[in-house]
């Protein structure tokens, strides 16, 4: 069995991961105003915050319809796929996962597809891809593949460094974080993605001590692996690679976050992904 792997543009894993195992991003769409772009496709990250720089309302996201992921399904299957592993940002968050369901049945006579619930967003989502991707490509079957995001998407976790809470609030994904609205001004939020949604994670005075609070998270953690950053167009991000480097021992990689993730969490974001190790 040839099993491949499709994700949407949530995922923020770099292009050469996406190229080394062949995975398929389904794009989500960003509007701005009275126009939609393609996301990965109109714009990469940094066009993207180029963009809202000079646009004076904040973008919004749409998800893919069932005829994107009807499309690439069959154009795997043309290309000699035998079975499909669908890796979804959080369904509690979007109505990406439920596109593709719809569109799992449409060609259940011609192809299976399982579609798992990442449960999680950006490099959080990304490492489960990759991961799936990594199975498939060692020959795995689809229900051992598609096992093996099941169990990651519950061991994932994602904490992240916001500069604002404002996008998150005008977009209505904050969650359990309502309760940090009254005083983000006065600090740096801390989100943790837990169970697919966005939570409170702490509250932290400036970015250096929100910065060196995502550090004592991974080491709090332990045992982990898969360690990723996610990042929106920080100019510090090298200084936080090397911070994480003297407690994590691993080779880490590093996704920008696009435009979907960004169009929530806002321009200077900094965030880390990993598994709890079993």
């Amino acid at each position: 069995m040839t099993v491949r792997i499709v994700t949407d543009s949530a995922c923020d894993l770099p292009q050469s991961i996406i190229d080394q195992y062949g995975i398929t991003v389904v794009p989500l769409t960003i509007r701005f105003g009275d126009t939609d772009y393609v996301d990965r496709e109109a714009f990469g990250p940094k066009e993207f915050w180029a963009k809202c720089a000079a646009s004076p309302v904040l973008p919004e996201t749409a998800a893919p319809s069932p005829g994107q992921f009807e499309t690439a399904f069959r154009a795997l299957l043309a290309q000699g796929a035998t079975g499909i592993v669908v890796v979804s940002l959080s369904s509690a968050l979007s109505a990406t996962m439920q596109s593709a369901e719809i569109a799992a049945r449409s060609v259940a006579a011609d192809i299976p597809v399982r579609v798992v619930d990442s449960r999680s967003v950006s490099m959080g989502q990304g490492i489960i891809v990759r991961a799936c991707a990594q199975a498939a490509q060692s020959g795995a079957g689809i229900d051992d593949v598609a096992a093996k995001g099941t169990d990651l998407s519950g061991r994932v976790h994602v904490y992240g460094a916001l500069d604002t809470l404002e996008n998150l609030k005008k977009g209505g994904r904050i969650g359990g974080a309502k309760a940090m609205i009254a005083s983000a001004l006065a600090i740096k939020p801390i989100i943790d993605v837990r169970e697919g949604k966005v939570e409170e994670g702490g509250r932290q005075r400036t970015r250096t001590k929100a910065l060196a609070f995502l550090i004592q998270k991974v080491k709090e953690h332990g045992n982990i692996t898969d360690l990723a950053v996610l990042h929106a167009d920080c100019d510090d991000i090298e200084a936080f690679l090397a911070q994480l480097r003297s407690v994590y021992s691993g080779s880490i990689e590093v996704g920008d976050i696009g435009a979907v993730i960004g169009t929530h969490a806002g321009r200077g974001t900094i965030g880390v992904a990993f598994f709890d190790a079993l």
